[in-house]
């Protein structure tokens, strides 16, 4: 759940550990020839995306989506953060998934990038979100035999959503830097991520805060090398790579406020009392939980979701925040394939 909306703007003006075996090379992949075969695939027109259409209670929309490889065993639906944010920051998968033959999907949720964009709020919450998923689903012909969500961020509490209501359709669940509690995440920044902030950064923001002015400039000035650059992405900003400043620079800002309020340091929104916490133990499909050590979202409550599922592991990005695919990303994705090589091979 990270506050996306000026980071852009702003710019303008200023080693995962696991306990399973290090990635190798996958025996359960498609060979290099029909993993790149697009013939007889019915969106081989367009290079694999396709506009599903999607029924809601305010009527019918389009949401994009694209397909990535070709293998009839594994294929993972990739449900971006935000909320409102864009498929976009997913493109660092395309340096790992391809080599190990994985099929995946990149995917805009609907009021995202290349999806429609319709301006009712009352489209703006999880219940719908979640069938939203659900015909995205159907419409690409995901199965419990093949079919892998992995959420992150907001992308990940709607893939927990997802998976209490639809679990009978799934073969496999990541959880990416996601707790399972809005109230736990807004304590664990008021009790550890504040505290060991520049204190009188702090003092400033929460000034600029308690007046509402998050339009003020100084906000994200102060945001980047405070928090952004130590809890989102640790790299300098000026340095973030392409895919994540276009994510960020095209989220939706109304969806955003709307779910998640308009501080990036709290929740205020529609979620803001969202807790799962309680039905953890009723996700029975093989669960990979992702956490790092410098994220936003507590690691330790991270672990505790992985013990508290029914079949959990648990990948610990010891030098990654809250985009380890990125800072800690090497391996982040052995931890990964490792995972899904596990369950498509019956080892999990």
């Amino acid at each position: 759940m990270t506050r996306i909306a000026l980071f852009v703007s702003v710019l303008a003006l200023t080693g995962c550990t696991t306990a399973t075996p290090a990635a190798t090379s996958t025996t359960t992949s498609a060979s290099s020839s029909s993993y790149l075969d697009f013939s007889g695939r019915d969106d081989a027109l367009s290079g694999g995306v396709k506009m599903i259409p999607i029924n809601t209670p305010k009527g019918m929309f389009r949401v994009w989506t694209k397909r990535v490889g070709n293998n009839p065993k594994i294929k993972v639906l990739l449900l971006h953060g935000g909320p409102g944010a864009t498929h976009e920051y997913y493109e660092a998968f395309d340096s790992y998934l391809p080599k190990e033959g994985i099929e995946y999907y990149y995917y805009d949720q609907l009021g995202s990038a290349y999806s429609d964009q319709p301006k009712d709020d009352s489209l703006w919450d999880l219940p719908r979100f979640v069938e939203e998923v659900e015909q995205v689903r159907t419409a690409l012909g995901l199965t419990r035999d093949n079919f892998y969500l992995l959420g992150h961020s907001w992308g990940g509490m709607l893939a927990m959503e997802y998976a209490l209501k639809y679990q009978q359709n799934l073969k496999g669940l990541v959880i990416s830097n996601m707790m399972a509690s809005i109230p736990e995440y807004v304590h664990y920044a008021e009790t550890t991520l504040m505290p060991a902030m520049d204190q009188k950064a702090l003092a400033e923001i929460k000034k600029i805060e308690a007046a509402k002015d998050y339009k003020n400039p100084r906000y994200m000035q102060l945001l980047i090398p405070n928090f952004y650059e130590q809890h989102i992405l640790r790299m300098p900003a000026a340095q973030w790579p392409d895919p994540v400043n276009r994510a960020f620079g095209h989220i939706n800002e109304s969806i955003y406020v709307l779910m998640q309020g308009p501080s990036e340091m709290s929740a205020s929104g529609r979620l803001e009392k969202w807790d799962r916490t309680a039905d953890l133990s009723n996700i029975a499909v093989p669960t990979l939980v992702v956490g790092a050590g410098y994220d936003t979202m507590d690691p330790k409550h991270m672990e505790m979701i992985a013990k508290t599922v029914k079949k959990g592991r648990y990948l610990y990005c010891p030098n990654g925040s809250h985009m380890a695919m990125y800072d800690d990303q090497k391996t982040y994705f052995s931890g990964l394939v490792q995972y899904i090589r596990d369950v498509d091979a019956g080892h999990f």
